[in-house]
């Protein structure tokens, strides 16, 4: 059955982290919407690979849309953590053991919703301690599954993310 993906992200995503789950996401029938603040929206890879259209703005979408939440990596989680909306909309996913899927920066976006706390996570190498900071328990693997919460390091674990996020999305 097809699911429904919100897709928190901005400027200077991490390209490939946003890119290649979304192809493997898209490739089993799945439905993903760009959320960001401005619906029509281009926005640009940090390496300029990526250029997206926003579907919707952060303003007229709800969490009980949507099935679960992808936040991929790169300096975008560190500017939508300055915003509110973005931070109680990744946090109600979290509190609703929706499946949500964060890799290399995407975790930043959970510890200011401080929705971590006691889970098992990674993240990039430079967000550890933050991690360790908001009590969660950190682990420097490629992927770790935590009930709900599936989270990657950096692109090089992008294969056993997308496996993941398929099993959480079967």
């Amino acid at each position: 059955m097809s699911k429904k993906i919100a897709v928190l992200m901005t400027d200077m995503v991490e390209d490939v982290e946003f890119t290649q789950p979304r192809d493997a996401i898209e490739k089993e029938g799945h439905t993903l919407t760009l959320i960001e603040k401005e619906k029509g929206k281009t926005i640009e890879g940090k390496n300029g690979e990526a250029k997206v259209t926003v579907d919707a703005s952060i303003d007229d979408v709800k969490p009980e849309d949507f099935d679960a939440l992808f936040i991929p990596g790169g300096f975008s989680p560190d500017m939508l953590r300055a915003d509110e909306r973005f931070v109680t909309f990744a946090k109600k996913f979290m509190d609703e053991d929706k499946p949500v899927f964060a890799i290399c920066h995407g975790p930043q976006l959970l510890i200011t919703a401080k929705a971590l706390e006691g889970r098992n996570v990674t993240g990039f190498t430079s967000i550890l301690v933050d991690l360790e900071y908001a009590k969660a328990k950190v682990h420097d693997e490629e992927v770790v599954v935590c009930h709900n919460l599936v989270s990657s390091r950096n692109p090089d674990d992008i294969p056993a993310f997308n496996r993941e996020v398929l099993k959480q999305l079967a």
